[in-house]
């Protein structure tokens, strides 16, 4: 009966032994789930990340959009030499001088050249709204600077006419000229900038 006893008291502490064996073989399986899970979770939030930067970078940035200011200097010089022809009694020619100071005038307070991210587009007031179609050839008066073929600023000192030469309107290519009503530093930087150098005027590469 004793020795009974004993053998159960010796294998108690033996079986004890093997579930605490047993439990702790659980808990380092269970750990190690979790560790794998965890490397697993940040591969896949590094590669993520990774993929979003690659993103970001590639994305192409989009430039501001331009709006010279308006300049009044030559309607102003014209209702000027108008004024100066009138003093002197040369009516005749008076006229078509002041005419054409008031019309410019009258652009310089609404018309405007919108520079954006891939075209010159004109339009009218500060709310700057669709001017409509071109009345000479036709067409939205709107060019993507990829089809200008050719500008020029005349004259750089002091800004009388701008010029450009595109190939959107038609493949031959269409002419265009807009007096200078804007601030010519800022109008030539612009068209610079967005439609490259000058063939004759502007800046050399």
């Amino acid at each position: 009966m004793d020795s009974a006893l004993l053998s159960a008291l010796r294998y108690l502490p033996s079986q004890n032994r093997d579930f605490g064996g047993e439990l702790r073989n659980f808990q380092s399986s269970f750990c190690g789930k979790l560790i794998i899970n965890r490397s697993f979770m940040s591969r896949h939030y590094s590669i993520r990340r990774d993929s979003s930067t690659i993103a970001s970078l590639g994305k192409k940035t989009k430039k501001q959009t331009v709006i010279p200011d308006p300049d009044y200097r030559i309607p102003v010089v014209l209702l000027a030499t108008a004024g100066g022809l009138i003093y002197t009694n040369n009516l005749l020619p008076a006229a078509p001088v002041g005419l054409l100071g008031l019309l410019l005038l009258f652009q310089t307070t609404r018309v405007r050249f919108v520079f954006d991210d891939e075209a010159l587009e004109v339009k009218v007031s500060d709310q700057l709204e669709e001017s409509g179609e071109n009345v000479f050839v036709g067409g939205k008066n709107r060019w993507k600077y990829s089809t200008f073929v050719n500008w020029e600023l005349w004259w750089p000192n002091f800004p009388i006419l701008v010029y450009f030469k595109e190939v959107q309107t038609k493949p031959e290519g269409q002419v265009h000229f807009f007096p200078v009503i804007f601030n010519g530093r800022q109008l030539y930087d612009i068209m610079v900038e967005r439609a490259g150098p000058s063939k004759t005027s502007g800046p050399k590469e």
